[in-house]
């Protein structure tokens, strides 16, 4: 069975929301094992039980939100000392532009090294179903790629 791991960092509840419908998604396909953490409660070892890593985090000033970065942070070189390499996809809560966000965890993210699995989704703007619909589609599209050894 192919695992997947949910991260997220929320403040406002955005996120969490956001990721909880990425999982709702991603549980719809079959022979996946999902698994939802929160970045502060998340580490390397949930890394290394995984097949491929949803990371689901705000934009703030332009950045990516602290709790993200820290959960970056600290798997980054622990990640590397085990020759870890997971696909990756990222789901991006943003009040602006979420460019700078992305780049950041991008850069961050193909050090360790993780490859992209998809293209960065940029959420703009309050949660809305519209958003709910788009972060259930990654989760499930990010599944089923892993379940069928795409990535």
């Amino acid at each position: 069975m192919s695992r997947l791991l949910v991260v997220y960092h929320t403040q406002s509840g955005n996120c969490a929301r956001l990721a909880q419908a990425a999982v709702a998604g991603a549980s719809l396909e079959a022979g996946v094992s999902v698994s939802l953490r929160r970045a502060c409660d998340a580490g390397v070892a949930d890394l290394a039980e995984s097949d491929a890593l949803l990371l689901v985090a705000a934009e703030n000033s332009g950045s990516l939100s602290g709790g993200a970065k820290d959960f970056l942070d600290r798997v980054f070189y622990p990640a590397i000392d085990r020759d870890l390499v997971l696909p990756y996809a990222l789901l991006i809560s943003a009040g602006n532009d979420g460019r700078g966000a992305v780049r950041q965890a991008q850069r961050i993210l193909a050090g360790i090294p993780f490859t992209e699995a998809t293209e960065a989704t940029i959420l703009r703007g309050e949660v809305s179903a519209q958003h709910r619909d788009a972060a259930r589609d990654l989760g499930q599209a990010l599944a089923a790629g892993v379940a069928m050894g795409i990535f």
